[in-house]
């Protein structure tokens, strides 16, 4: 393992997990929303280009990449920030066209659909993610 190192990638909680299973020399079951994070345990600078999703109620999610954060909330307003400039989210960059290609490519990686960990619940379509 690289001790001491640090990576600037995010990770979510939903990493840990798979994480654990793998170092014990488990099989990670492919139904899991997370990821093993051993590669940049073992090199914090392995590639690695999956974001990590963060939800908040129905509709409303951001995706963290290595330097951006896009969210979409269940209005279908957007935010998206540059965290190499603007590492305290001052200025929403999401309306402005030259960005949109990054808007595209973090939306790409929202949930597709909204669910509920209770069967019997439904989640009322003004909370379902809108299209772009």
């Amino acid at each position: 393992m690289a001790k001491g190192k640090r990576t600037p990638r995010p990770a979510s909680l939903l990493d840990i997990y798979p994480t654990l299973v793998d170092l014990s020399g488990g099989k990670i079951s492919k139904h899991l929303n997370g990821k093993s994070l051993v590669s940049w345990l073992r090199n914090p600078n392995a590639d690695f280009k999956t974001p990590a999703i963060t939800t908040h109620g129905p509709g409303n999610h951001a995706v963290q990449s290595e330097y951006w954060r896009y969210i979409r909330y269940a209005n279908g307003s957007e935010e998206l920030y540059d965290h190499r400039k603007d590492p305290n989210e001052f200025t929403n960059l999401a309306g402005q066209s030259k960005y949109g290609s990054i808007v595209d490519e973090h939306a790409s990686s929202l949930p597709k659909a909204e669910v509920s960990l209770d069967p019997a619940y439904k989640v009322p379509e003004k909370y379902q993610t809108p299209k772009r």
